[in-house]
């Protein structure tokens, strides 16, 4: 009989994935460590944009909630009103899609979600907007690719694929 893991995960990073999971260690300060070093999540000072989906059935919305109080910096969350991949590939445009936004993240989802407002239309224009004012002035694209320090591996989409 053969056996096939599609993840192709190691069994010892498998098995330290689990425990992580199992113990919810990333969601207390420095009970999880990395090379020794404990983690906290809220030094992560960095804005983040935090996407759920209302009837999602592998992450429950309340659950990635949760990242808005674990994380420092400023926190955007939007809740899409789909499942799983509906909600994440919902296209720009898309009439029928709908989210929920508030800028206020209280500890408890259920409070966030009383005080959000329903948008119609795709959260992709909002993540467009949000991440268009921390993304800095535009620039042109290079004319040719590669650098003197870094000169091209070779055309697209790359030798790899013929390994």
């Amino acid at each position: 009989m053969e056996y096939s893991d599609a993840t192709n995960l190691t069994a010892a990073l498998h098995r330290d994935l689990i425990g992580l999971i199992s113990s919810n260690a990333l969601a207390r300060k420095g009970a999880a460590q990395l090379l020794g070093t404990p983690v906290d999540l809220g030094q992560i000072t960095c804005d983040t944009f935090v996407v759920a989906a209302q009837t999602d059935h592998i992450t429950a919305w309340q659950g990635c909630y949760a990242a808005t109080q674990l994380l420092g910096g400023n926190t955007q969350m939007v809740l899409c009103a789909s499942g799983h991949i509906q909600s994440i590939v919902s296209p720009p445009g898309n009439p029928r899609a709908r989210y929920f936004l508030n800028p206020r993240t209280p500890a408890d989802p259920q409070a966030w979600l009383a005080g959000a407002a329903e948008q119609g239309g795709s959260w992709w224009e909002t993540y467009s907007k949000w991440l268009g004012e921390r993304a800095g002035a535009q620039r042109l694209a290079p004319k040719t690719l590669g650098s003197r320090a870094h000169s091209v591996l070779g055309t697209a989409p790359g030798t790899y694929v013929l390994e």
